[in-house]
This record gives structure tokens, C-alpha cells and sequence, in this order.
């Protein structure tokens, strides 16, 4: 039983949706934690949570902390051996961290409340993959390439209020194409708009999407065959052409039914040909529903850089696997916290601050992650290059610019 002090705590705050009747029932059905005496699932997943907000490198460095009397009462564990925690990894079935990480995300998504946040366009859906690294000696069964294993992190975020949210995962060998990976992916629902990159162009999939009236918005491979029939009046200047098409060869692969492609540019500046099976939208909405795409981007980022998902405990399939998984769960249960305290900051600071405060009471947490600086900064001193340039050719000009031959001199500091 958890005392009062323990419940009151940012520990017990942020793994409280863990502990989810749902997943406990399913937990006991599955009868994952029967012959289990030490280390059961909920404090497996505790442990490896708090090892990615860590960034914990070692089964050893995870063992270790249960040396803070602190952390070892409150999540009720003496001590655990590095062996052990990794045997519990490898055995482990991922399918069942896959039933957590999709319990933690229906929790998030009725806190934000997805059935009131609709955009006029429908719900937006990213999809993506990002090839995580592996040493090819020790990771055999993850054969990528002749000098190199890899898996794939194949990913489907909601995307609300230029935020992000993950709604679906599927772990491969970093060998097979992306596009394999549609079928589980894609979001068949009226109102829904699916979001990919040019690997995941496939005519026949596009045809089946236009019949069973599914819409996508994706990039035009630079090869494909275009046949256009007709085109659009384009009033928005950032948009350069607005045609319908038919794409592939005839009589080799293609196309039953016609597309839209919609030519603008980036931020840069470079062309972008967009298609889709949107005919409703306008030019403008369908270049900007392309431009979220660049979210999933930013979530892969921010995955490999602040949780633990490039250095694995374990060699197993499973084990590495399981891990991807718990660094998912951890940015959900980061986001659940970011909504409970209705924090508007990054998603860094609450982790930073998790960091220092993970024992200390929930309101404490609070009060310091809302807390403001005590010292407000001006921030750099902008340097007035024209000025520094000036004052420079004057001294020439004055025969007096021997001190320029001196390395340690700095024209800034004047």
C-alpha cells in the first residue's frame, strides 16, 4: 500500500498512470508476474522510466540507484542485480509494453481532449520512420546492411495545437522498405488526413486510400509519370501550379483514379510538389498540412536526444524492443505531467527539473517549475559591426595599426 507521503509525491504524480486499473487487469490475465518473486513488471518499468529520464547508459549504473534509500523505499525494492533486471528486459513480452504505451495514450488524449480539438480540415496524422543504428557483431538478427544493423522506429503522431502526440508504433529490422508498414499506420477515418514522406508512394495502396475514400497528403517522387488533366485556378501566391493528374505509365502501373499536385517551395526556397487525394482543401491548406510534417522530425530528435534510445541494455530482439517502447511511455508520461500542471514551457525543462525533484512533493515540483529567475539577463551584447569596421580603418589610415599583427588583440573590445 502506498503511505500518504508517497502518494503526494512527483514520483507517484507521474508514474500514477502506470497503475491504471486496465493494465493491472491485463497484467494479472496475462499472467506475466506469476512465478515472479523480485522485481515485478510495474516496478520493471518504474526502474527502466527512470534510467531514460537518467539517460542511464548501464544495467549496473540502474541497479545502483536503489542504493538512495529514498528511491529504494518509494518504489518498494531493497535491491536488484544488474543480471536480473536484464533478464527481465529479454523476457518481457514487447506486445505487452505496446498495450501500456496505448493505455497512456488514451489517457492523454481525453486530457487534451481530441474530440473537442478538430481542426477544419479533420484530424491531422503523421507518419514516419527513423532507422536507429546497431553494431552488426552483437545485433545479428538486425541486419541492415553488410557492415551495419539497424531497426526502424516506424511512427504515427496526432498533431494538435503544433503539438505532438504518439498514436502508434511499429518496431522492424531497419531492412524493409517503409511503405511496408502502411497498412498499420494509415488512419482509415473519415475525418482523418494522413501525413507521409515519398517513401512511403505506392500507386496501388493510393488507389485502394482514394476508393475506400481515405485522404493523404504526401511528396511527388521525381521520376513519376505525370499525365496532367487539368488545371486549377491558383489564387494564393505561394502557390506556383495546382493540377490533377494521373500518375504511372499506361498499361504498366497506372492509376484509376486521379490525384491533385500542388507545386510550392519551402523555407529555403526550393520547389516541393505535393499530392494528394484532396480535392475539398484548398492549394494553401494542403502546402501547410505538409509543412506539419516536419513535426515527426523534431519528435525523432528529441527521442535520441533525451532518452536513452541509441545505447541499448540488452542484445536481444525483445530486449531492445522493450526499450523503445519505455522511451515512448516515458514521453507520454511526460506529457500526461506537462497537462496535469498545465505547464506551457518545453518538454526539456519538465524533464531537467524531473531530474532534481523526481522524490520531492508534487506541489514542490510546481512551485519550481513555474518558479521565475531571479536574475533577469539582457542577454549577448550585440557587436555593431559596421562601427568595429570604421574605428578599424581609422587606425589604419592614422598609421596606427601595428597592434593588428597581434593575435591577442580583439577589435570588439574597444
Amino acid at each position: 500500500m502506498q503511505g500518504k507521503d508517497t502518494t503526494k509525491s512527483t514520483f507517484f504524480q507521474l508514474f500514477k498512470p502506470i497503475l491504471n486499473k486496465k493494465f493491472l487487469q491485463k497484467l494479472q490475465a496475462l499472467n506475466i508476474d506469476k512465478y515472479i518473486k523480485k522485481l515485478k513488471t510495474p516496478q520493471l518499468i518504474k526502474l527502466l522510466v527512470h534510467a531514460q529520464l537518467q539517460q542511464q547508459k548501464s544495467l549496473r549504473d540502474i541497479s545502483n540507484t536503489l542504493n538512495n534509500d529514498k528511491f529504494s523505499e518509494i518504489i518498494e525494492l531493497d535491491s536488484i542485480s544488474a543480471s536480473q533486471i536484464s533478464r527481465r528486459l529479454r523476457t518481457l513480452p514487447p506486445k505487452l509494453l505496446h498495450i501500456l504505451l496505448r493505455n497512456i495514450i488514451l489517457q492523454a488524449a481525453a486530457e487534451i481532449g481530441f474530440k473537442n480539438i478538430k481542426h477544419n480540415i479533420g484530424q491531422i496524422y503523421l507518419i514516419d520512420s527513423t532507422t536507429i543504428s546497431l553494431c552488426l557483431s552483437k545485433y545479428l538478427w538486425a541486419t541492415f546492411r553488410k557492415t551495419k544493423a539497424g531497426i526502424k522506429l516506424h511512427l504515427r503522431l496526432k498533431f494538435f495545437k503544433n503539438n505532438v502526440l504518439p498514436d502508434e508504433a511499429v518496431i522492424t529490422p531497419a531492412k524493409p522498405a517503409d511503405k511496408t508498414q502502411m497498412d498499420a499506420l494509415v488512419v482509415e477515418e473519415k475525418d482523418a488526413i494522413n501525413v507521409f514522406d515519398r517513401g512511403y508512394v505506392d500507386y496501388e495502396k493510393f488507389d485502394i486510400y482514394c476508393e475506400k475514400g481515405i485522404r493523404f497528403v504526401t511528396r511527388l517522387k521525381s521520376n513519376a509519370k505525370i499525365q496532367v488533366v487539368k488545371e486549377l485556378t491558383v489564387k494564393d501566391e505561394t502557390i506556383e501550379k495546382d493540377h490533377i493528374v494521373y500518375l504511372g505509365t499506361k498499361g504498366i502501373n497506372r492509376m484509376k483514379h486521379p490525384l491533385r499536385i500542388i507545386k510550392t517551395h519551402d523555407t529555403e526556397g526550393k520547389p516541393i510538389i505535393i499530392l494528394t487525394n484532396d480535392f475539398k482543401l484548398t492549394a494553401r491548406e494542403i502546402s501547410d498540412i505538409y509543412r506539419y510534417r516536419w513535426q515527426i522530425e523534431l519528435f525523432f530528435k528529441w527521442l535520441k536526444q533525451h532518452c536513452q534510445i541509441k545505447h541499448f541494455y540488452g542484445l536481444s530482439q525483445q530486449a531492445v524492443e522493450n526499450q523503445v517502447f519505455i522511451a515512448l511511455i516515458t514521453h507520454c508520461l511526460l506529457m500526461l505531467l506537462k497537462l496535469k500542471t498545465s505547464y506551457k514551457g518545453s518538454f526539456l525543462t519538465i524533464k531537467r527539473l524531473l531530474k532534481a525533484c523526481l522524490l520531492e512533493p508534487f506541489t514542490l515540483f510546481v512551485k519550481k517549475l513555474y518558479r521565475k529567475p531571479k536574475r533577469s539577463s539582457r542577454g549577448r551584447r550585440k557587436i555593431d559591426h559596421e562601427v568595429v569596421f570604421k574605428y578599424t580603418v581609422k587606425q589604419v589610415m592614422a598609421g596606427e595599426a601595428d597592434h593588428l599583427n597581434d593575435l591577442t588583440y580583439d577589435p570588439v573590445i574597444l
